[in-house]
Order: C-alpha cells, then sequence, then structure tokens
C-alpha cells in the first residue's frame, strides 16, 4: 500500500463513521499508520469532509509534522502514544457513539453477550473521565492499548485499535451494538451474558478465525 492509498481507506472510514451516526459534527478522529508515520484527521473537519490530500502526516517516533498545511486532531498525542507503545496496531479509530456513551454515564464494565462481540472485539476496558485532547487522556490510554482493542472512555466515547482500519472501524461497530443491547436488555431484566467457557468456545470455532483473518487482510 502507498501512502495516497491509505488516504483513501481513511476517506472510506471517515465517511462510514459519519453515515453511521458514530460521530456529529467534527467530532472523532481516526488515523492510520505507514511506514513510520500516521494519517490523521485535520482539527475541525467533519470526518466526512476530509479530503485524501487533507490527512494529516506526522512521523511516529518524533512527532514531528511532515507535509506542510493543516493542523492535526487536537487528540494527537493520544493516536501517536497508542502507536509508540503497541507496535502491533495499525490503525485507531475514535468515535462518540450515543449507546457507548449512554453505557459509561451507568456502567463501566462491558459484559460479552453474543458471538460478534466475542470474536471481533473480546474484553473491552473502561477509562474513567479525563478532559479531551489532554496530555492526561493520551496517558490514561496508553494505560490500556495493550490491555483490549476497545477502551471506553467515561463521558467521552470509545476508542478501538486494529491492524488496519478495517478490523478498527468494524470493532466501532460492534461495541456500539453490544451497548445497546446491553442497556436494552438492562431496562427489562439483569441480562445474561456468555460465560468463560461459552466464550472461548467462539473463539476457537475454524469459522471465526478465518473472519477474523479476512478482517486483518482486507482494507
Amino acid at each position: 500500500m502507498s501512502s495516497m492509498d491509505i488516504r483513501q481507506e481513511l476517506c472510506k472510514y471517515a465517511k462510514k463513521t459519519v453515515a453511521n451516526k458514530l460521530v456529529v459534527g467534527p467530532g472523532g478522529n481516526i488515523s492510520a499508520k505507514h511506514e513510520g508515520k500516521m494519517y490523521l484527521s485535520p482539527s475541525g473537519f467533519a470526518l466526512d469532509e476530509v479530503e485524501p490530500e487533507q490527512w494529516v502526516e506526522v512521523d511516529i517516533e518524533t512527532g514531528a509534522i511532515t507535509d506542510i498545511g493543516l493542523r492535526p486532531s487536537s487528540e494527537v498525542l493520544m493516536h501517536l502514544w497508542a502507536y509508540r507503545a503497541n507496535p502491533s496496531i495499525g490503525a485507531i479509530v475514535h468515535t462518540h457513539p450515543p449507546y457507548c456513551i449512554a453505557f459509561t454515564l451507568v456502567e463501566t464494565e462491558l459484559p460479552i453477550m453474543f458471538p460478534d462481540q466475542a470474536a471481533l472485539v473480546g474484553k473491552t476496558v473502561y477509562v474513567p473521565y479525563v478532559l479531551p485532547t489532554t496530555d492526561k487522556l493520551a496517558e490514561a490510554l496508553v494505560e490500556k492499548v495493550n490491555d483490549a482493542s476497545s477502551i471506553l472512555l467515561g463521558n467521552h466515547g470509545l476508542v478501538t485499535t486494529g491492524r488496519n482500519l478495517r478490523e478498527a472501524y468494524y470493532r466501532t461497530e460492534v461495541v456500539e451494538e453490544s451497548s445497546k443491547i446491553f442497556l436494552i436488555a438492562k431496562a427489562i431484566k439483569e441480562p445474561k451474558v456468555l460465560t468463560k467457557e461459552e466464550f472461548e468456545e467462539i473463539a476457537s470455532l475454524e469459522s471465526e478465525a478465518y473472519r477474523i483473518q479476512l478482517l486483518q487482510k482486507m482494507q
């Protein structure tokens, strides 16, 4: 893949985040890694308005902006430090999904309840509210990026990571759906969650391993 391919993929998934109401207005930010650089959404833009050439290139090792022009997202440190802390991360999607935010207002631990959640996401971790766009939020996130690929931010939103944009983005969709299902079920009675054994059975299925392999390879 070239850097232009990465920029075009970012546009594709940026549009999906807006179309699926995972962000509103200029909220959220996404990035992808390529050859020691990250390509991050520019500050102040609605994600579906960013053109391929407008993704801001940042050197991951030095933090230097390596192209001239737009200012990177105010959450640049969160992305930068996450890539440094976990080299297996290839993309980061930070959104403000309504059910995820609602979940963090009343709960902190999202249980595993259904097969897609078990296979595509697994454990979701939680970070209590931290002032957005600060180094404190970046530090809080970095403490979790090696524990799970999905991180709920209290009173704020969701961060998902993946080996590529496709994987990170679909994890966002699944965690939002999981939060929605939990809140609906909880309004009626205590939800039945998968046991550790049931979760491990799903994770061991060959069909699920194949789906995950496709997510990691395809864009």
